[in-house]
């Protein structure tokens, strides 16, 4: 079997920056799982295992607008620390629930603490980085009719 549209695929992954620093690893732990073709992982990383099967690796290099997005200054604000009335203990690099215009739920990180006002930021940690990725695929197979219909993955232990 290979990797297509409504496959569950459970794959190992090394993320690493330009440096070559790890980011991010599944090595050593459990192999992440997602429905392929849903949007579960970013769409450079979906388009490079399509077509994968059990066993094959690959390495892979995303651009920004394969992975998280390019980095918008604009999505840089400072707010008044009185907006944020009801937060305890605030501290940089927390992720707090904002709104877009549209009132769409955003997570923002704290950037910087003032004195009257805290800098948040919108863009995702990665945004205008190329991202760099080692993938194996562990296994692969076809979704349950209660997967699809749920448009995610369960485990064993799901008792939906």
């Amino acid at each position: 079997m290979t990797v297509i549209k409504d496959a569950v695929v459970e794959m190992h992954y090394t993320l690493k920056n330009d440096a070559g620093e790890v980011i991010d690893s599944s090595v050593g732990k459990e192999p992440m799982p997602f429905m392929h073709g849903h949007g579960h992982i970013i769409s450079g990383l979906e388009k490079a295992v399509e077509g994968m099967k059990v066993g094959e690796s690959c390495n892979v290099s995303l651009a920004p607008e394969d992975a998280y997005g390019p980095y918008y200054d604009e999505a840089i604000q400072e707010i008044p620390m009185e907006d944020l009335k009801g937060i305890d203990k605030l501290e940089v690099g927390m992720e707090l629930q904002s709104q877009d215009e549209q009132g769409n739920p955003v997570v923002v990180h704290v950037e910087k603490i003032n004195k009257d006002s805290i800098t948040i930021n919108a863009n995702h940690p990665l945004a205008g980085k190329t991202l760099h990725f080692n993938i194996s695929i562990e296994s692969i197979r076809e979704a349950t009719v209660q997967e699809l219909s749920h448009g995610h993955t369960h485990s064993s232990s799901c008792s939906h």
